[in-house]
């Protein structure tokens, strides 16, 4: 079966999306599928203004109609809602296939905090885009809940999961990454996209003791390294070089309000770090009721507080997130809509290995 996957989330980009989608990529063939992908790289594009990391594709159902015969998909799964989601939509559309979605990004809140479009209107957008597919997976209980309030139908829960061995406690008595080594502690850690949608004035703002840290790069990278002249911007970061120094961090702060999950938050789990967030999805599925991390309306008084936590237990909660069955849940999900037998066993009795996180 070859499963074909349309996102305009793609490398270059490094991000929640791409790293899901390589993810489920690498355990396709455990399940029985060849995943391929149909991509910004596969047409002419431009980059985003005032975000060039994300390209536009100039993709049309004739595009995609072109590449079909040489695709030759048996599924399809469109990941994002941009051009080439779209075209591929419309071209399933047009010749009855069946495809399902995934909602990875509140883009009526994103698109609200740059520029005047009233959240309905995304949302009303939406609710059309993905109502015509068989299904529309999503990554948590609260974020199916919100959109079936909104009424999105078809839902279909699809978790997220953490390369635990990449990302792991800090061996007793391992020097700290050089980059961090002479910072007062304790260590505040911040890692995403540096965005205006990622809220993070919120954590450069706080007053806390010791030394903020933010991993990441964006757009809004000047603004924000404008705000506290003592935080240390590190840049992107990946792989080992991520995992070091999530591990030498003494909490990870996650100040956004719109993000619909947060792998970022297992990641520094994994890694025995406690998390401080706002009381919202994503922090709310991943964090609450867990005792791994505090959620407060006041972020200094959660990430002041998380520093309490033990970091075993922190561990101990990321191991119940795994890739392989994030996998399961995203291929049965596949097979569910499209009329197939889920694929609830793995080929050769072998569960799938995760790729190497990309940070």
């Amino acid at each position: 079966m070859r499963l074909l996957i349309a996102t305009d989330a793609w490398h270059p980009q490094v991000n929640g999306v791409v790293r899901s989608l390589e993810n489920m990529a690498a355990a396709g063939p455990a399940f029985g599928f060849e995943p391929i992908f149909l991509t910004h790289q596969d047409f002419a594009s431009l980059p985003l203004p005032g975000y060039p990391e994300i390209r536009l594709a100039y993709a049309t159902k004739r595009h995609v109609a072109r590449l079909w015969d040489d695709l030759r998909p048996t599924h399809v799964h469109i990941s994002t809602e941009g051009t080439v989601g779209f075209a591929t939509r419309r071209y399933c559309l047009a010749h009855r296939r069946p495809f399902t979605t995934s909602y990875h990004t509140r883009f009526p809140e994103y698109l609200s905090a740059r520029a005047p479009v009233p959240e309905a209107w995304s949302y009303a957008w939406l609710r059309r885009f993905h109502g015509a597919s068989n299904g529309t997976m999503v990554s948590t209980p609260s974020l199916e809940r919100d959109l079936g309030g909104r009424g999105f139908t078809n839902l279909m829960r699809w978790t997220r999961g953490v390369d635990t061995d990449l990302f792991r406690p800090r061996e007793p008595g391992s020097p700290e990454p050089a980059i961090l080594a002479g910072l007062p502690r304790p260590i505040f850690l911040s890692v995403g996209r540096l965005a205006v949608e990622k809220n993070l004035d919120a954590f450069l703002s706080l007053d806390l003791p010791g030394t903020k840290v933010v991993v990441g790069d964006g757009p809004d990278r000047a603004r924000l390294s404008a705000i506290d002249p003592g935080v240390r911007f590190l840049g992107t970061r990946t792989g080992a070089d991520l995992a070091d120094i999530y591990a030498a961090a003494d909490v990870f702060v996650f100040p956004s309000l719109t993000d619909t999950f947060g792998i970022v938050l297992l990641e520094a789990l994994a890694c025995g770090v406690p998390v401080a967030a706002f009381p919202v999805t994503g922090p709310l599925d991943v964090i609450g009721g867990t005792g791994v991390g505090v959620l407060d309306t006041n972020l200094a008084t959660a990430a002041l507080a998380a520093l309490q936590i033990p970091r075993a237990q922190c561990r101990a909660e990321a191991l119940r997130y795994t890739w392989a069955e994030s996998a399961r849940q995203f291929y049965d999900n596949i097979a569910i809509a499209h009329g197939t037998a889920p694929a609830r066993t793995w080929a050769a009795g072998k569960a799938p290995r995760s790729v190497v996180g990309l940070g």
